[in-house]
C-alpha cells in the first residue's frame, strides 16, 4: 500500500465528491454527519493548500491519491 498524504476517511470522501455527490450523500452514504464530511473536506484543501473542492481534486488526481 502506497503512503497516502491523506486519511482514508478523506479519500473515502473525496471518491464519492468525483462521483457528483454532495455533502448530504456523503454523510448518510459514510454514516457520518454533514459538519464531519465538510470538516474532512477543509482538511483536505488545507494539506493541498488550495481554497476549493475542485482544486482539491484536481491536485489529488495529479499525486495519484484519487483516480476517475
Amino acid at each position: 500500500m502506497k503512503n497516502s498524504i491523506l486519511t482514508n476517511r478523506e479519500l473515502e470522501v473525496f471518491e464519492l465528491l468525483i462521483l457528483n455527490k454532495s455533502t448530504k450523500e456523503i454523510a448518510e452514504f459514510l454514516g457520518i454527519s454533514e459538519k464531519t464530511v465538510r470538516n474532512h473536506i477543509s482538511n483536505v484543501m488545507q494539506k493541498l493548500g488550495v481554497k476549493g473542492r475542485a482544486q482539491a481534486v484536481v491536485e489529488l488526481l495529479k499525486l495519484g491519491e484519487i483516480s476517475i
